[in-house]
């Protein structure tokens, strides 16, 4: 199933090192490259130890950046006030150009999470940096979200939708601030306003979600609460969430909603993981098995699963929750 999924994986990657969200051919939009989804993708590329995909992706990310680096510029000299001037999350995977349309842009816990994979990363011997650029842009994105003050900045969150303050985005940064402040000048008070927010919303997601499957990615990869917050989370999204074919984002969830939620088939190797790393093998094991009984029959892990657990959408495979499932029998 490993070298599958790889396979699977290594047929999403264009030339230039970004992944597409699902098939180059899709019809969906999920041809294009958005950064979250790129930076899961690498890491479960890193949990198989592909580490020159790994980096041609992250380089390719920091060339996206740097491409954009006027709009970065702009943010810096003022708050950003208009959704089209934030760092829009998805790009042409072959031009680079970002994609204009009136949708959910601001997107903070992107920006997180590509400081926090550079970061870690380098901390790991993985050179990713490459040149004063790559450099340059990293310290322009730590001041980017000092600009938009990020712990108290409504965005659209992992989802991509209603404008509110996420604690998942807060979490991303904080944790991408931290690891970024040994390559970067990152001020300190940065960070703590990031906690203090994220202690304030916790164990909720935003003011409308009390429970998310956002709320997973502070368990990991970030690792930013504490061992009583993770216990809660967890709690929370296995009574609440998870169903047979994966784990709805959030209770009322209307986006592909056939009588029921849709039952997203990332959450379940995601709670594989946490599970793996808390020592709990059972737990594994269960959720190792629900995401095998998830893959089609030709080993691939679509986005969705109807809420009927039966048909799933058409954005198959889906390179974000392949890469967790890859991460799964790695870790």
């Amino acid at each position: 199933m490993l070298n599958q999924s790889l396979q699977i994986l290594k047929q999403m990657q264009y030339p230039n090192g970004l992944f597409a969200a699902s098939r180059m051919t899709g019809k969906t939009g999920y041809n294009l490259a958005w950064i979250r989804d790129n930076i899961y993708t690498a890491i479960g590329l890193e949990a198989a130890q592909k580490y020159r995909i790994v980096k041609k992706t992250l380089r390719a990310l920091l060339d996206v950046l740097l491409k954009h680096e006027y709009k970065i510029d702009w943010a810096l000299k003022e708050k950003p006030k208009h959704h089209y001037q934030y760092i829009h999350a998805r790009y042409n995977p072959i031009t680079m150009e970002e994609i204009w349309e009136q949708w959910g842009n601001k997107q903070n816990d992107a920006i997180g999470a590509l400081l926090f994979k550079i970061g870690d990363l380098e901390e790991k011997g993985i050179k990713i940096i490459r040149n004063k650029n790559d450099l340059r842009t990293l310290q322009k994105l730590v001041y980017y979200l000092q600009s938009i003050e990020y712990w108290q900045d409504k965005d659209n969150g992992m989802w991509e939708e209603y404008e509110e303050i996420h604690a998942s985005s807060i979490g991303a940064c904080v944790s991408g601030l931290k690891k970024i402040s040994k390559i970067v000048d990152v001020p300190q008070d940065l960070i703590k306003k990031g906690e203090e927010a994220l202690n304030r919303l916790l164990p909720r997601e935003s003011e409308t979600k009390e429970v998310d499957m956002a709320l997973l990615s502070l368990i990991y990869p970030y690792n930013v609460v504490t061992p009583k917050q993770r216990d809660i989370i967890l709690k929370n999204v296995e009574e609440k969430l998870v169903k047979e074919k994966g784990v709805i984002r959030y209770i009322g969830d209307k986006y592909h909603y056939k009588n029921g939620e849709a039952q997203w088939t990332k959450g379940l190797p995601w709670l594989a993981i946490i599970y793996k790393q808390l020592n709990k093998p059972d737990k594994y094991a269960l959720y190792m098995r629900k995401t095998i009984e998830a893959l089609n029959e030709k080993g691939e892990l679509p986005e969705l699963y109807y809420a009927d657990g039966k048909d799933y959408n058409e954005n198959c495979p889906l390179a974000w929750s392949q890469a967790l499932f890859v991460a799964g029998l790695k870790i």
